[in-house]
């Protein structure tokens, strides 16, 4: 009797140890029961597909070429404030901007094995594709805000100028003195530093944190109030975009999205940002980070490190403003324009 039960509660075990472990696999986007492809796409080297938005006057006849990167539980339509751009400002500039939807998310095709590298050769192919020339301009926000280092690092020859809007900072990148990173990393709350502390130590985990009903995983992930500021919250209560497309966002699942972000975006790094070197040494071109100074997500103290490690990067501290400053028109107008203009 005891060895049936042992062995019961073994095999129980195994079960809840692969299906802990083996998240669903993604509901391919115009695969046999998968959602429907509605937006232009390209295939990339790999066999993967990308899908895009564009934005602006037209590719033929735009001076500045940007692609966006979008951040956290998003997709290609959700870019700012870029939408409320006056006709007047976009055509005054002859502005172009590609949005695109970031692997798992939206209608592109999951990638399994994501890196901030990987995500930087997608980008450059998606120039390539649209013929953007030899050189372009990118911008991100939150995680997308992140994966521009990963531009910085891997495709500087093709960029015109960087822009970092809010980006997510990794607690565990080595540049950062452990006193601050510590301090900063505690500023979360608990439930958010346990999601972090998994995708970080135990990314295997991942999908099971996130799903098990036990613990309270990602306040984040599940957009509580509480890791909102102030002004977030009402700029959020205006805001329409980022809920009506939310079904479409992790319409292939949560694991190679929300989930593959937090492994990417929290795990052991090839490459430390502050050890970056100017990209632009002779003024080719600039580099822009953007951060508010009540952010409750990404702790500011961070980002002035950053900013003070990296004295080629024109930091913009907006005081009085959390994370979800750049859906605020005018400073998302001062945004697009401040690596354009100042060239004039």
């Amino acid at each position: 009797m005891l060895k049936e039960i042992r062995a019961a509660l073994l095999f129980g075990l195994a079960v809840w140890v692969y299906q802990a472990t083996n998240p669903p696999p993604p509901k391919i986007c115009g695969t046999p029961g998968g959602p429907l492809i509605t937006a232009p796409r390209i295939k990339l080297r790999d066999g993967r597909y990308l899908a895009y938005k564009e934005h602006g006057v037209s590719r033929e006849t735009a001076k500045y070429k940007i692609i966006f990167v979008h951040g956290f539980a998003s997709m290609r339509h959700n870019t700012m404030s870029v939408a409320k751009l006056s006709v007047e400002v976009v055509e005054e500039l002859g502005l172009h901007l590609v949005s695109f939807d970031r692997p798992g998310y939206g209608e592109s095709d999951p990638h399994p094995k994501r890196t901030p590298e990987s995500i930087a050769l997608d980008i450059e192919e998606l120039a390539d594709h649209l013929e953007f020339g030899s050189r372009f301009y990118v911008m991100g926000f939150s995680m997308g805000g992140q994966l521009i280092w990963g531009c910085l690092k891997y495709i500087p020859h093709r960029l015109a100028g960087a822009t970092l809007i809010a980006p997510v900072v990794n607690y565990w990148w080595p540049g950062f003195p452990a006193n601050l990173s510590t301090e900063a990393y505690y500023l979360q709350l608990p439930q958010d530093q346990w999601t972090l502390r998994v995708a970080h130590h135990a990314p295997w985990l991942t999908y099971w944190w996130n799903s098990q009903k036990w613990f309270p995983a990602s306040a984040v992930a599940a957009g509580k109030p509480e890791v909102f500021s102030r002004q977030d919250l009402e700029i959020l209560s205006k805001v329409t975009d980022g809920r009506m497309n939310r079904p479409q966002t992790m319409q292939q699942g949560k694991f190679e999205t929300l989930h593959r972000d937090m492994m990417v975006g929290f795990g052991k790094w090839e490459f430390d940002p502050m050890d970056l070197k100017n990209p632009f040494p002779n003024n080719e071109g600039s580099v822009h980070l953007w951060h508010g100074d009540e952010d409750q997500m990404v702790p500011v103290s961070l980002q002035r490190y950053i900013a003070q490690r990296l004295p080629w990067i024109k930091y913009h501290e907006i005081s009085g403003s959390g994370h979800m400053f750049p859906y605020i028109p005018e400073i998302c107008e001062a945004m697009i324009k401040a690596p354009l203009l100042e060239k004039k």
